[in-house]
């Protein structure tokens, strides 16, 4: 279970390694262009995260295994969401 850190650190949250690889592109990429936007995770309690991402935020993404390989297809939808309205969620892999 890997593990993304916002600002401070005090914003932290735990994703599946192989979902936080896919999360990862999708950020860095959006950043890389100077991309604000917002994400959102789901709780396991039914709740919610939202979080505004800018390239002046302190950003660190962490894993307990290795980088597992990218799936295009997964890659492209979280991608799509990513570029909507409602900002990156995370969505089943096809």
């Amino acid at each position: 279970m890997g593990q993304i850190s916002y600002g401070n650190q005090t914003a932290s949250f735990e994703i599946e390694d192989r979902t936080l690889a896919h999360v990862e592109a999708v950020v860095l990429a959006k950043l890389r262009r100077n991309e604000s936007f917002a994400m959102t995770i789901e709780a396991e309690h039914g709740g919610r995260d939202t979080i505004w991402l800018s390239a002046s935020g302190q950003l660190r993404f962490t894993y307990t295994s290795e980088r597992p390989p990218i799936n295009r297809a997964w890659l492209d939808l979280l991608i799509d969401t990513a570029n909507s309205t409602s900002g990156l969620r995370i969505v089943p892999e096809p």
